[in-house]
């Protein structure tokens, strides 16, 4: 890596949500305005690069510091004239950090603690004002025409010491100056610790208080309106978060970072999470929080938004109780996309501490990106998972391929290889590699080093539930599969394939409830999950159900081989002849190479008669041998 010592300017436009809000159009002319005619030329005046724009942000480096402190001076003093005239809530003003610190060179962008604290200290910095670090006081002191108020050390988020910073006095009349920071007071006896922290505890329950009761209001949801019975734990919908990137390529990466969201919440046991193929009918429509809670069933609704420019990675995220008509929690963050993860947890614990649900056992939230490889590999995996989901072979193709640069670069991310896990699997069970027995192969090794990574993963021990059905190993398949819903009790997918090993393992009693489960957290399931219920409801004897279950299929066009081969004989069974002949025969047109004899190649029930219902039912519909 290439490393180089780099003054950074990071700048900021205070309350640009709100101007954008306003008036969209003339907050971004205004703002083109001011980087044609004053910033942009000011940089390049001071010899600086700008290395990258974020909507309202703008990331600069130096070779200098004093440059860069002189031109932040610059901008401020043209800014603040530039602003008389305009009405005080039209004005934009920016603030701005400055950091002098080692950087990762990265082709035209930079990385590293020196950018990062340099994004903090621009959190810290007043309205149309600087903040600096301690390190470029060191080397400005006496070289600009400004002056200098320490503000002491700055424990700043996600910097392990804390921070020096100084802010800039732009007042001419205050060059030179330099205000030192106050000296520590002497601490307090304990009986005066004992009455302080006492009163900060009711001013603390005070304000919490008014917090409450001043938080923004929402249209309440009616719990009597509700599709589906509230539950008694905390239940929560993640709405798609929106991709304003202006870019339909990044539509994955906001797709990416609601799933992970979802993933981390659903591993809590006393959190009801609605899964993400539910929530996806909400993506590109507009939706309250109201009709959100009624149509799922739940009392809390997050929604946000995600910005990508470069490897800049801006998440804004609220929280709303539906129920009560308010909105609890709302957050923006700004993180480098390596640290998207890192977003994507702060996000669920944030969500824990609102809800008040208490992990069992003292337990923390499990970091579910913890180790996180590299910007690419995140890129990669999210890209792999969007073209998986498709469920055909072309994208099953497509898929296979990206997981396979995933873990050419980053050999050892778990996440990765379970995915890969998982192609490898679908593409052996339908036949798209052309050569089964290989793709089942493949998928076992994959499934075992992806275990080896992370043996505590629901979605791996799940896989490996699912391999040892098609192995015959009946037993070791249910144990890994009421492991992967101990590790994920709140994850539809676990328990709707736990239920598909508890069919083919013979007990289909106990997959029915399980299915229907999933569903209740899944409402707008995908079409498996109407397949297995179909499927228990068809080794139970209870055809009519059945039915109704593959016609969901037929619906929404989704597994139609497995739709129409079992409806056609469900018809046929109970002297629907018309039904069966039609059913047969939209299976033929589809699927013109269909034999009993290789359909049976991809069932693997314990039982003998249940393999024998099954073939019975086909040939009672008059398919071919």
């Amino acid at each position: 890596m290439e490393r180089r010592l780099a003054a950074i300017l990071a700048a900021d436009v205070v309350g640009y949500s709100r101007l954008m809000e306003e008036d969209e159009a003339g907050t971004l002319t205004a703002l083109k305005a001011l980087r044609a005619e004053l910033i942009d030329p000011t940089i390049a005046a001071h010899r600086g690069r700008i290395v990258k724009l974020i909507g309202d942000g703008t990331l600069v480096e130096f070779a200098s510091v004093i440059d860069a402190l002189k031109c932040a001076v610059a901008v401020q003093r043209g800014m603040s004239e530039r602003a008389a005239g305009t009405p005080e809530n039209r004005r934009i003003v920016f603030r701005i950090g400055i950091n002098l610190g080692d950087v990762i060179v990265d082709g035209d962008d930079i990385y590293g603690n020196g950018v990062n604290v340099a994004a903090r200290l621009e959190s810290l910095a007043e309205p149309g004002g600087i903040c600096i670090s301690g390190r470029v006081l060191d080397q400005v002191e006496k070289n600009v025409d400004v002056g200098f108020a320490a503000l002491g050390p700055q424990a700043v988020k996600n910097i392990d010491r804390p921070v020096n910073a100084y802010k800039v006095l732009l007042d001419p009349a205050d060059a030179g100056k330099l205000s030192a920071t106050a000296k520590a007071k002497p601490l307090l006896p304990w009986h005066q610790i004992a009455a302080v922290a006492a009163l900060l505890l009711v001013v603390g329950a005070v304000w919490a208080a008014w917090v409450w009761t001043s938080q923004p209001k929402v249209e309440a949801a009616s719990v009597a309106n509700m599709a589906f019975p509230l539950p008694a734990e905390p239940s929560i919908a993640v709405l798609p978060f929106d991709n304003l990137s202006g870019d339909a390529d990044q539509e994955y990466l906001a797709d990416g970072l609601t799933e992970e969201i979802i993933t981390t919440l659903s591993k809590v046991p006393d959190l009801f999470v609605i899964a993400r193929t539910s929530t996806l009918i909400y993506k590109h429509k507009p939706a309250t929080a109201k009709q959100v809670a009624e149509e799922q069933g739940v009392r809390y609704v997050l929604e946000g938004s995600m910005q990508r420019a470069g490897d800049q990675l801006r998440v804004s995220a609220q929280l709303v109780d539906a129920v009560g008509g308010r909105q609890l929690w709302a957050e923006r963050y700004d993180r480098q996309l390596t640290d998207s993860f890192a977003v994507q947890d702060e996000i669920a614990q944030k969500i824990m501490l609102a809800l008040q649900v208490q992990l069992t056992e003292g337990e923390e939230l499990r970091r579910v990106h913890a180790g996180a490889p590299s910007p690419k590999a995140f890129e990669l995996l999210l890209k792999s998972r969007f073209h998986h989901y498709r469920m055909n072979r072309e994208d099953n193709a497509i898929a296979r391929e990206l997981s396979g640069q995933i873990i050419d670069i980053a050999p050892g991310y778990a996440d990765a290889w379970e995915l890969r896990g998982w192609q490898y699997l679908t593409a052996s069970r339908f036949g798209w590699t052309g050569d089964r027995a290989e793709a089942f192969a493949q998928t076992v090794q994959i499934a075992e080093k992806a275990y080896e990574l992370d043996p505590n993963d629901a979605g791996i021990n799940g896989l490996l539930g699912w391999i040892d059905v098609f192995r015959g190993r009946y037993d070791e398949a249910l144990a890994k599969g009421r492991r992967a819903v101990e590790l994920g009790p709140g994850d539809a997918n676990a328990l709707a394939e736990y239920a598909w090993i508890l069919g083919y393992a013979g007990k289909p009693e106990e997959a029915i409830p399980l299915v229907q489960k999933a569903m209740r957290l899944s409402p707008y399931y995908p079409a498996w999950f109407a397949a297995v219920l179909g499927w228990g409801y068809m080794l139970t004897g209870d055809y009519q159900n059945a039915i109704a279950a593959y016609e969901q299929l037929v619906e929404r066009k989704s597994l139609l081989n497995f739709a129409y081969a079992r409806l056609a004989g469900f018809h046929a069974h109970l002297g629907n002849d018309e039904k069966a002949r039609f059913y047969a025969a939209e299976l033929l047109k589809a699927y013109p190479d269909f034999r009993i004899e290789e359909w049976a190649k991809g069932l693997f029930y314990r039982r003998p008669q249940d393999l024998e219902l099954e073939l019975w039912l086909l040939r009672k519909a008059g398919l071919p041998e």
